[in-house]
């Protein structure tokens, strides 16, 4: 469990800190960040990612096309993808899932719900 490699990306330092923070406590010390969609895509071709947690609502490329890119890449299509964010109405989450996330955690959450979500995600 503690070795997947996760991927966490959010524009905002403090909210990268925060599930970094969460993602280490509950067992997961392998973590790389990136500041929005672009980012992390570049980082998903160059490292060994296993998890990718990523936030909606970012400059440049945010979380749906992200996700979407993910979708469509041959290499990554099968990542598993948690996305949280404060997007709450039901039809935002339905999207994110059409997309083709795995999870979608609503801010703010507790460290049992990441960690559960992870962990279902990784054994299902």
């Amino acid at each position: 469990m503690a070795n997947l490699r996760i991927l966490t990306v959010d524009d905002n330092p403090t909210m990268r800190r925060i599930i970094l923070n969460t993602l280490r406590r509950v067992g997961y010390t392998d973590i790389i960040e990136a500041s929005n969609g672009k980012d992390a895509l570049a980082k998903l071709k160059v490292e060994d990612i296993d998890f990718v947690i990523t936030d909606w609502d970012m400059p440049e490329m945010n979380g749906l096309e992200l996700v979407s890119n993910i979708r469509k890449s041959d290499e990554f299509k099968s990542m598993p993808v948690i996305m949280i964010s404060t997007r709450s109405i039901k039809e935002d989450i339905v999207e994110a899932l059409k997309t083709g996330v795995n999870g979608y955690i609503i801010k703010p959450f507790t460290p049992d719900t990441l960690k559960e979500k992870i962990e279902q995600i990784i054994s299902d």
